[in-house]
């Protein structure tokens, strides 16, 4: 399937960066993949595609965690508006709504829901949410 894209991008005038393209295989590592004789396609561990994080345990644990990460970063750098008195609790919850729950939920609707990572999402939104 891979020299069949390659050969229809050649088609097309468009050209593989070959040092740039890796693969990831799910649940066990594999060996380089041979195109031709002078061409070869590396593998990987883990890549990060449109802010997800793949790995090849199949698992979604590395991915939660740096959700959770982020958005405690995001929570600590609007720690001074969530605390402050003076913005209503309704534009507190709509930055809540916008920064730090999409944040948290990014890709969700594509991860593994177990009990252990439904823990941590709700911790991490009921620590956003007492703040204010």
């Amino acid at each position: 399937m891979t020299r069949k894209l390659k050969e229809t991008y050649e088609k097309w005038g468009l050209d593989m960066n070959l040092n740039k393209t890796k693969y990831l295989c799910n649940g066990k590592t594999h060996s380089n993949l041979k195109l031709d004789k002078e061409s070869e396609i590396e593998s990987c561990q883990e890549y990060k595609c449109l802010g997800v994080i793949f790995h090849t345990s199949g698992t979604d644990d590395k991915e939660i965690r740096s959700r959770v990460i982020q958005t405690r970063k995001c929570i600590a750098c609007l720690n001074g508006i969530l605390w402050s008195k003076d913005i209503r609790k309704e534009i507190t919850l709509n930055i809540y709504n916008a920064l730090i729950k999409s944040s948290l939920l990014y890709g969700s609707e594509t991860r593994r829901l177990t009990e252990n990572n439904k823990r941590r999402d709700e911790a991490t939104e009921m620590d956003a949410l007492r703040r204010p």
